[in-house]
């Protein structure tokens, strides 16, 4: 997770720098405060990292602690769940793995990894639902097109094919790819260069990529937010917006563009709420406020 970091407190990606993270918070005594306002919290960014190491050093119980401190803090982040779905799967906790896949499958009905890890917590439960999700990936087999990742289709069905016919056969396979941290840097560079030239959709799946590498990270989702924003598709880039704050409520891009989807929707009442956060966070000033005031002031803005 270092490398992100570094490349974002170089100034590579400006605007950016407000990110931060949830610092633990203190304990009882010299203060009025309700146990949910001291307890501890965590950067959820990390505590993804921290569960792919111990998913890699096949240590389940930390990889799945780490995992459920990323799915409380960012609820409707898929790859926390799908993180969360694989070391319960590494632990043979199947009911735990059953819960988190279904989750990941809420979020993103046509992601194949959870499916079929879905389909296997399914079949080690001796559950007949395992078939429903064995049906669903040759059905995708069959319709595969341009675009859609044959392999791990093929991978996923003959799996779940050897635990329906031999349900308490160890899995050969986790469901969470691991992907290193410098592939990720590389990813997320790509798809902003590919952003600056207004190439979203390939933007998209680069910035998918460097997802599933630092998880939740608020600079990850902000950008998925904006290019989903830019292609008229302002739910979804508010539920990115939405899981970047979750991260780190004071982010200052994802309180900026968020205010700038608000003002695009017409909701002015929601945009000067992050107007004011935004000066809440930035002491001093910040070129995103001010950016934010304008679009305020205009009723809308410039193409970015």
């Amino acid at each position: 997770m270092g490398s992100i970091r570094v490349l974002l407190l170089a100034g590579v990606i400006a605007g950016f720098a407000g990110g931060a993270a949830l610092a633990a918070g203190s304990g009882g005594g010299g203060g009025m405060s309700l146990p949910s306002e001291s307890g501890p919290s965590y950067d959820p960014a990390e505590e993804y990292a921290k569960a792919l190491a111990a998913l890699d050093a096949r240590d389940f119980k930390a990889a799945a602690r780490s995992a459920q401190r990323v799915t409380d803090a960012v609820p409707q982040n898929l790859d926390g769940w799908k993180l969360l779905g694989a070391a319960q799967t590494g632990a043979e906790n199947w009911k735990g793995a059953r819960r988190a896949y279904e989750r990941a499958v809420k979020i993103a009905p046509d992601d194949l990894n959870a499916r079929g890890g879905l389909g296997m917590a399914l079949a080690r439960l001796k559950d007949p639902k395992a078939r429903d999700q064995l049906d669903w990936l040759k059905a995708r087999s069959a319709s595969c097109g341009a675009g859609c990742n044959a392999e791990l289709l093929r991978s996923l069905t003959a799996e779940l094919e050897r635990a329906l016919a031999e349900p308490t056969a160890p899995s050969a396979r986790l469901d969470q790819p691991l992907i290193l941290a410098d592939a990720g840097d590389a990813a997320y560079l790509d798809a902003v260069s590919l952003i600056n030239e207004g190439r979203y959709e390939v933007a998209l799946a680069r910035l998918d990529a460097a997802r599933a590498a630092f998880g939740p990270h608020p600079d990850v989702l902000t950008y998925q937010g904006f290019a989903h924003r830019k292609l008229g598709r302002f739910e979804v880039a508010e539920g990115f917006y939405r899981q970047a704050l979750a991260a780190a409520p004071d982010h200052r891009g994802a309180l900026e563009y968020y205010g700038e989807l608000k003002v695009e929707r017409g909701d002015l009442v929601g945009a000067r709420r992050m107007l004011a956060r935004l000066e809440r966070a930035c002491t001093y000033g910040c070129a995103e406020a001010e950016t934010l005031r304008s679009w305020i002031d205009a009723g809308g803005g410039p193409e970015r």
